[in-house]
């Protein structure tokens, strides 16, 4: 199953589980709009694959409690000191991403209802002055009342926030229930305490602060700035953390950045990563500077058995043919690059263990612009394009993968990546600016500025095994951040 999210302003975050012993293979295509000027002389095609495609695998294991279990069996002495920092490592860090994955979804939603509640507002009050006359009273504030949203996503929003609140403190009263004796693994036990507790902490606050006002939230607020209160209070008895740190926010965030790292390494599969084709490379530019040189020193031959004598004549032939060996010797190296390269892949990553070394996969990527035209019939099928899209770019991505299980950590035989898409490059080829839009509403004209958006279609094709998943999502853009992201077609998966 594949999951495209939204991480902060410009980032997606593309998620899929791969199981073991199969070849992966991944495709997905950007379809930008051709009013945004795209080409490769704008952003050339590695220039933004470098700086815009990141790739991550971790360790993942589908039964939740698996890292625990093998982590409590360490610290009795029953596995060794290694087994447990990789097994709680990796218990802290997916309980870190489903919590930030969580909080992450409640805050796009709580941001649509503020959306709903300002626009409602505005209208009103717009309504309002369009309808009073000179001694007429000043319109009414809006309340809690006028910007307060359905009872049916009230309801559900709590319901939400109550589940979310549950399951965190059941996955720290489990990590808490058995502390380690022995100093080693407890000072490794109490940094990842620390850090899931500051988390918490964290998320539940950014959900209070982006909640609705009025009492429809009012119990859950509470709910959440108690179990805050709560994970404050439970950093202090342990003595996690100086003073110092704790009146500075800049210490404190630096220094549970540092223990998200700690988390993550263990887990976090190494990558070496290469450029392809650099003999080949250096083959065609000797090759054509070859043949170039091979048409001049004919042309030169030729020169001196017609002028005869070296003459100004044949000092301007000489200056003309060394003119031309210039203009198209680097020509014809790009086009025997091209065609050489064309279809293969341009760059292999390969996938270390963190503690052994030990090569445990290995991945083959291309990425490249291209037409609607060119694309197959599957993906145009799901793209569903018209007239109005005839200028978009496709960026096009593809990797292809193969893991080995065998190298694994012992107990866990998949892998989890998360490929981060950076659009902030796109974004500062978007206008910024805002326009007004009219509308009549009982006899009155209302106006509301509203900011300039677009439209970018991502089409993802999985293929493990004989298994096929495609998937269609917008993405809904301005040049300030990503307003949306919502999955419009799916087939395969859990279609």
């Amino acid at each position: 199953m594949i999951t495209v999210e939204r991480r902060d302003d410009f980032h997606l975050k593309i998620s899929r589980v791969l199981r073991e012993g199969m070849t992966h293979h991944l495709d997905w295509f950007l379809f930008v709009p051709g009013e945004l000027g795209l080409t490769a002389q704008v952003i050339s095609e590695d220039a933004f694959y470098h700086g815009a495609i990141q790739v991550k695998r971790t360790y993942y294991s589908d039964q939740h409690h698996l890292p625990l279990v093998l982590s409590r069996l360490a610290s009795r002495g029953k596995l060794g000191s290694e087994q447990y920092r990789l097994s709680l490592s990796l218990y802290a860090y997916q309980y870190a991403v489903a919590l930030e994955r969580a909080t992450q979804r409640l805050l796009d939603t709580l941001r649509e209802v503020r959306e709903v509640d300002q626009r409602r507002g505005r209208r009103q009050a717009s309504a309002m002055v369009s309808g009073n006359d000179a001694t007429s009273q000043a319109p009414p504030a809006v309340g809690n009342d006028a910007g307060k949203p359905t009872d049916e996503l009230s309801q559900r929003l709590r319901s939400q926030l109550e589940e979310l609140c549950e399951l965190a403190l059941d996955i720290l009263r489990r990590l808490r229930r058995n502390r380690p004796g022995e100093d080693k693994l407890h000072r490794y036990y109490a940094n990842i305490d620390n850090y899931l507790s500051w988390l918490t902490e964290q998320q539940l606050l950014a959900l209070v602060a982006h909640l609705p006002a009025g009492k429809a939230y009012q119990e859950s607020c509470e709910r959440l700035l108690a179990i805050a209160r709560a994970e404050g209070r439970h950093r202090e008895r342990a003595e996690y953390n100086s003073e110092r740190v704790t009146r500075d926010p800049m210490r404190m965030s630096n220094k549970m950045r540092l223990l998200r790292r700690l988390i993550e390494y263990p887990v976090t599969l190494k990558q070496r990563n290469r450029e392809l084709g650099g003999a080949e490379q250096k083959a065609v530019k000797g090759l054509a500077a070859a043949v170039v040189m091979a048409f001049v020193s004919v042309g030169l031959l030729r020169a001196r058995a017609t002028l005869g004598d070296i003459t100004v004549l044949f000092a301007l032939t000489v200056a003309v043919l060394y003119a031309v060996r210039e203009v198209f010797k680097d020509d014809l190296r790009n086009t025997l690059w091209r065609l050489l390269r064309k279809g293969r892949p341009k760059w292999r990553r390969q996938y270390l263990d963190a503690t052994s070394n030990a090569l445990v996969g290995r991945q083959l990527e291309w990425f490249d612009y291209t037409r609607f035209s060119r694309l197959d019939d599957q993906v145009r099928r799901v793209r569903k394009r018209n007239v109005a899209q005839r200028e978009e770019l496709v960026m096009h991505y593809r990797s292809r993968s193969r893991m080995s299980p065998t190298r694994f950590l012992s107990g866990y035989e998949k892998t989890r990546e998360t490929l981060s898409l950076d659009l902030a490059p796109l974004a500062r080829l978007m206008d910024k600016g805002t326009h007004h839009v009219y509308w009549l509403k009982e006899g009155q004209v209302s106006r509301e500025a509203v900011e300039r958006r677009y439209l970018l279609n991502l089409v993802i094709r999985a293929r493990d095994g004989g298994e096929t998943e495609l998937q269609r999502w917008k993405i809904v853009m301005s040049r300030s951040r990503i307003v949306d992201v919502e999955k419009v077609h799916q087939e395969g998966g859990d279609a």
